[in-house]
């Protein structure tokens, strides 16, 4: 056998084997990626202190606010997602689409749902104005993201 067969043999084997080791590591690397990441949805903008006086009237109530943004191009449905905030008032979205690039107001008042506004239908304040924190989970109860303003609770 000559010199140069031996070099061609060695050489097949050791790529042989790093085929091996590359197929036998990609499942673990793909595992490790493969978890579903959260779309790019979050909590952008938030009016906690309606403007004026602090009423009970509707008005006032539908100037207390929080906005949702998708920071993707796609549209994402928001289903079974929540807003709460910290004391466990809960708003939950029904069959919500909510488009790419978009953003959504939830008011805290009652009012007409539509593409870019929704209301909690709530006869109350909801968000405290000197503190609170607003947290947005996903259908599955992951949160997704929050946020908080003035003193922490």
């Amino acid at each position: 056998m000559s010199s140069a067969s031996s070099v061609r043999r060695i050489a097949a084997t050791v790529l042989a084997a790093g085929a091996v080791v590359g197929a036998a590591a990609l499942p673990a690397a793909a595992q490790d990626h493969g978890q579903r990441q959260h779309p790019r949805v979050e909590i952008s903008r938030v009016q906690a202190d309606s403007p004026g006086r602090d009423d009970h009237t509707n008005r006032s109530l539908n100037n207390e606010w929080v906005e949702i943004t998708n920071t993707t191009r796609d549209a994402i449905n928001l289903r079974g997602w929540t807003l709460r905030d910290a004391d466990g008032n809960r708003y939950r979205f029904d069959n919500t689409r909510i488009n790419g690039r978009a953003t959504i107001r939830i008011h805290t008042g009652t009012g007409h749902n539509t593409r870019t506004d929704l209301f909690q239908n709530s006869r109350e304040y909801i968000w405290g104005n000197n503190g609170d924190t607003a947290t947005l989970r996903d259908d599955r109860g992951r949160t997704v993201d929050t946020e908080t303003w003035g003193r922490r609770r």
